[in-house]
């Protein structure tokens, strides 16, 4: 069974870089067929799609997201990252990764709460 597991600063300042890794056991990043993904809910909001990174590292990511987002990965560690620039404190949310497939996200991570402020 799939786990995957976020980690990264909870606090960082505004103006800042946010990077958050995510750790993936019991399957692997390559494996044919499946959609690595990131997702945020900020407080009192839904959930936000912010991009994924596939099995063969082709990335996509949201369009409110796109100009300062990038997403990687490193097969080797069986991880992928996920960078989001100048960060505002509307950045504030519980970030998840998730696995995907054509049709859902089955699989995803427990969430890392990530504060904006100075």
């Amino acid at each position: 069974q799939v786990q995957l597991q976020e980690s990264g600063p909870g606090l960082v300042k505004p103006s800042q870089t946010l990077s958050l890794t995510c750790t993936v056991s019991g399957g692997s990043v390559a494996t044919n067929g499946y959609y690595w993904n990131w997702i945020r809910q900020p407080p009192g909001k839904g959930l936000e799609w912010i991009g994924y990174i596939d099995y063969r590292g082709v990335i996509q990511y949201s369009s409110p997201f796109k100009s300062r987002t990038s997403i990687s990965r490193d097969t080797s560690k069986n991880q992928f990252t996920l960078q989001l620039i100048s960060v505002t404190p509307e950045d504030t949310a519980v970030y998840y990764c998730a696995r995907g497939d054509s049709s859902s996200l089955g699989s995803w991570g427990q969430g890392t709460q990530v504060t904006v402020s100075s």
